[in-house]
């Protein structure tokens, strides 16, 4: 957790600064799995099936997968991430869409009208000085109450914000060019790849802000 260098942890000024590693660790601990479960082996599992059976079963085989998930999170009484849930639902809505269509397209294109939209209400946040990073932060790396108070932190917060809104739009506009162009199978496993391009650029400049903003705040990690 993140938490004050005074509370129990004093730093003097003129040390070097704290090492890296702590933060990419936190991020990466809390993050990876989260991006396997939610992104990754969909993805995997919607392509082995859209080439080896058909895109109604692949449609229905992630949908499952994606309960299976809540599921065991809840029976072991796991954290459940707010973005999991989200993910969820709207898995849910452009499934059932998918399904009763029986298009890929419409199936595909869902996501990315909301993701435009999802990008407008991370522009709105950050423009009303209420930032959605903020509100999701502790799923990737936790922090004392306080910290979340600070002039600097409230900054990034709203940095980040826009950042993330950047990368949204950019994912939508790189999904739909895709779509439009490529065959199903092709699309899915282009497009996975691309958006974690994108979304691992928009880690790296995250961690770089959060750093930065970790050491002109004096904060340090300390056990939970």
């Amino acid at each position: 957790m993140l938490v004050p260098a005074s509370r129990g942890h004093h730093r003097d000024p003129a040390a070097p600064r704290p090492s890296r590693i702590p933060l990419l660790v936190a991020v990466a601990r809390r993050a990876l799995p989260d991006l396997l479960e939610s992104t990754i082996v969909p993805a995997v599992l919607f392509f082995v099936l859209v080439t080896t059976v058909n895109a109604a079963v692949a449609m229905a085989a992630v949908l499952v997968w994606a309960y299976g998930a809540l599921l065991r999170r809840t029976l072991r009484k796991d954290r459940i991430p707010a973005l999991l849930v989200l993910a969820t639902v709207g898995l849910t809505v452009r499934t059932v869409i998918g399904l009763l269509s029986g298009s890929t397209f419409a199936y595909f294109v869902q996501p990315v009208a909301t993701t435009v939209v999802l990008a407008a209400v991370f522009l709105g946040s950050a423009a009303l000085r209420r930032p959605v990073i903020a509100r999701v932060a502790h799923d990737f790396c936790p922090f004392a109450a306080e910290v979340a108070e600070r002039p600097g932190v409230s900054r990034l917060f709203g940095n980040l914000t826009v950042v993330w809104a950047g990368a949204q739009l950019l994912t939508a506009g790189m999904t739909l060019a895709m779509l439009v162009t490529m065959p199903v199978a092709m699309f899915v496993a282009l497009k996975t790849v691309a958006a974690l391009g994108i979304s691992v650029a928009a880690v790296v400049i995250t961690i770089s802000l959060a750093l930065r903003t970790v050491h002109s705040e004096h904060l340090v990690f300390a056990q939970a």
